[in-house]
């Protein structure tokens, strides 16, 4: 690698407000505020929207799309094409 042309890359601290969740790892992001780490550290932190301890996806309470009721409801309504 070249030297001198990457970002530095290290701990920073992701913080979901929403879920009240932060998680500490590596990166190249950073950030003016810091948060002491439950390590004694500090570190930048970065607040984001939305984590997987808050997304509907990870907490299991992501709604699934009626697909087949809904094209019954469809053909219901106009029909089944080529059935005239």
């Amino acid at each position: 690698m070249k030297q001198g042309i990457h970002p530095s890359y290290g701990p920073v601290v992701f913080r979901d407000r929403a879920a009240n969740f932060a998680f500490l790892t590596r990166s190249t992001a950073t950030s003016d505020k810091t948060v002491e780490w439950e390590d004694g550290h500090t570190y930048p932190v970065i607040d984001v929207e939305i984590s997987s301890a808050s997304h509907p996806f990870y907490t299991g309470t992501a709604r699934v799309m009626d697909t087949a009721g809904r094209v019954e409801r469809f053909e219901r309504r106009y029909g089944r094409p080529g059935a005239r």
